[in-house]
């Protein structure tokens, strides 16, 4: 693909397939298998303590009781957030700037698709992937967080999007059944990850026979 479909703003963008006859993940960009040697060389094994501290950051932020990354329509404008994308997190509450790209540009989502957005925070790619996908569509949004699933509910409540769901959980085990997702999304949550493999071997897990995965992260 080319380098502007690669990379939006900070961080590294880059999708993956899950090939129907292979049985595998399959990189659809020199930069996405980059990066995903450099998530998987890092220690596996699940951190009790890193999830808490992660945790308790993100839901000060979604209290407002502390702030992180740039939440700034430039910013926004520059990891490839369209005028009226920008405007449903602002009027909802949805855009707290904890994202680094936007995945969902990137998934070239179909209507009435299923998509499962991991570590969905205060839910803006999760409610712009349920418009994608329609009402004959289903967003799903997974995250670690309560504070952060009571924002994206309450946004999903003021946009009037009736076809996204909020779901308490880890990217490491998703709620949510084998084989049920077109697309899986995430936007610079797996990089807080302890276990990363684990959360590659989840989305395939979740994906359909030739579904794909649309990531936006940052990368060391």
């Amino acid at each position: 693909r080319r380098q502007e479909d690669q990379e939006l703003c900070i961080g590294s963008t880059f999708k993956m397939r899950k090939a129907a006859s292979l049985g595998a993940i399959t990189l659809g960009a020199v930069g996405g298998a980059v990066a995903l040697a450099v998530w998987l060389r890092r220690r596996r094994g699940c951190s009790r303590k890193t999830c808490e501290i992660v945790r308790k950051a993100y839901a000060a932020t979604a209290k407002g009781d502390q702030h992180c990354c740039v939440g700034t329509s430039k910013a926004n404008t520059k990891m490839n957030y369209s005028a009226e994308d920008q405007e449903l997190g602002s009027q909802t509450g949805a855009d707290l700037g904890l994202g680094c790209g936007n995945p969902v540009a990137l998934a070239q989502l179909k209507e009435g698709e299923c998509v499962v957005d991991l570590g969905s925070g205060p839910g803006l790619d999760c409610l712009l992937a349920a418009k994608a996908v329609g009402a004959k569509g289903a967003a799903i949004g997974i995250d670690m967080t309560p504070e952060m699933l009571e924002k994206a509910r309450a946004a999903a409540d003021a946009s009037g999007i009736s076809n996204a769901e909020f779901r308490l959980g880890s990217i490491e085990a998703v709620p949510v059944p084998d084989a049920v997702a077109d697309a899986v999304i995430s936007n610079c949550v797996v990089n807080l990850s302890p276990d990363k493999g684990q959360v590659c071997r989840e989305a395939f897990r979740i994906l359909r026979p030739g579904g794909r995965v649309a990531i936006a992260d940052v990368i060391k």
